[in-house]
């Protein structure tokens, strides 16, 4: 079992499982859904209830129709066995296809170890094989599929992490990722789903660049599943027709805690727009006090906007042809270099947008001066022609904050009518779709 990838256990206790019963027939008759989780091990579980894991015990506690009640244990060696083999809990929520130590459901997300470094660096590596990572102090957690990849391509390791560790007290992929923030070390490879949920969360922003496509005789990339015990294939079952039911769900649920998701080919996966967030995760740690984003704006984003709904390219170009829509770009004014000598010639490269979208710059900072937020209320009226029913795409670049905040702002403003495009203008152009030079819509001057 990868340790540093399966965080839960669920017990199942079951009087009769809703459409199988020779599947309660394998299981102890019991009034409850008993979990058995690492209390400490975000995104995955935790005692506060917050990971993705926890979120998916629910679904199925709801499903069967039966209390839940947790059973924390510290992911340490030993755990399947004083779990699952023990009769404490049946069913391990996260584990490696293959696993030997149980029989694997179907896999429900497929990721990969990714390669984590500061975004000020300014480094492009998508790949092992990159000329410039032998240059690099990297740090990966011993014992785990990175440290052999990188033996194999002759890259030494600056920092290893200790592996085998009480995780109530030590998080080493997390703590490889504050020392990447810190600049200890230059870059880690880390569990994909660890990478994208704290480098989100870190004040320095880091880039993520999961491994998918790396060719070697190393796997960098997983199928995660369920365990169950072997000689329970009717629970199995049950297992994998609520994954087939469910995988919309879990897909989006995956991805607004910035879970790399692949599909078997290594292309990325998009959630389905017309999941919803999970009501009860947790508000983002660097949110202003009325849930926008204050700083760190050039970070992966959550998987949609509460009361907009998320849209692709295809959607997007489909409305831009029809003239059905009212397109809003909000990226920020290009600011003036700092450390550009006094009285130099500033000219700003050109912005290029959507054709026909309106900029309204600088609406997506999270808070807005008295005189910005009258900017952006009085544009929308006009832009909509006073109906807050209108049909508004709000975007800007990927991995842009000013887009969530401006859609969320629009929301708070009375419109129904908002689709958020998170891929933004470079979405649009890798498409091979035309981009226009715009100009901001000038700010009245205040009074």
């Amino acid at each position: 079992m990868l340790r540093w990838v399966c965080c839960a256990l669920i017990g199942l206790s079951l009087a009769a499982l809703p459409d199988r019963p020779a599947a309660a027939q394998e299981l102890a008759a019991r009034s409850e859904l008993r979990v058995c989780a690492d209390p400490n091990s975000l995104p995955f579980s935790n005692d506060r209830l917050e990971g993705f894991e926890n979120q998916l015990a629910r679904w199925i506690a709801e499903e069967l129709k039966l209390p839940l009640r947790w059973v924390w244990w510290p992911q340490v060696i030993g755990f399947v066995r004083n779990t699952l083999n023990a009769g404490l809990c049946d069913l391990v929520m996260g584990t490696a296809s293959g696993e030997e130590l149980m029989q694997n459901t179907n896999a429900y997300y497929r990721s990969a170890y990714a390669l984590v470094y500061r975004r000020s660096m300014r480094l492009k590596p998508n790949t092992l094989s990159d000329p410039a990572l032998p240059l690099l102090r990297i740090g990966v957690v011993e014992a785990t599929p990175p440290a052999t990849a990188l033996a194999r391509y002759g890259i030494p390791i600056a920092k290893p992490y200790q592996l085998n560790t009480d995780s109530r007290v030590h998080q080493p992929a997390r703590d490889a990722l504050a020392d990447v923030a810190a600049g200890v070390i230059d870059a880690a490879i880390i569990w994909g789903p660890i990478a994208g949920y704290y480098a989100d969360r870190l004040a320095v922003p880091l880039a993520v660049v999961p491994l998918a496509r790396e060719q070697g005789p190393f796997r960098l990339v997983f199928r995660i599943t369920m365990g169950v015990r072997a000689d329970e294939p009717e629970w199995r079952r049950w297992l994998n027709r609520f994954i087939k039911r469910r995988q919309g769900d879990i897909d989006r649920l995956l991805a607004s805690y910035h879970v790399p998701l692949y599909d078997e080919a290594g292309n990325p996966i998009a959630p389905p727009a017309s999941v919803e967030v999970p009501p009860d995760r947790p508000a983002p740690e660097k949110a202003g006090p009325d849930g926008y984003r204050i700083d760190h704006l050039e970070a992966p984003l959550p998987a949609a906007v509460p009361g907009a709904r998320t849209v692709a390219t295809d959607e997007v170009r489909r409305l831009h042809g029809t003239g059905s829509a009212v397109l809003v770009d909000v990226l920020p004014r290009p600011v003036r270099p700092p450390d550009l000598p006094a009285g130099s010639v500033w000219t700003p490269k050109r912005h290029r947008s959507l054709p026909g979208a309106t900029w309204l710059a600088n609406v997506g900072f999270g808070a807005l001066t008295p005189q910005l937020d009258a900017y952006f209320r009085d544009n929308l009226r006009q832009l909509s022609h006073g109906d807050k029913a209108a049909t508004i795409v709000i975007f800007c670049l990927p991995d842009c904050w000013m887009s969530w905040n401006a859609a969320k702002r629009a929301v708070s403003y009375g419109y129904t009518g908002i689709l958020w495009y998170p891929d933004g203008i470079d979405a649009w152009a890798a498409a091979g779709l035309p981009l226009t030079e715009a100009d901001p819509v000038p700010l009245a001057p205040s009074n």
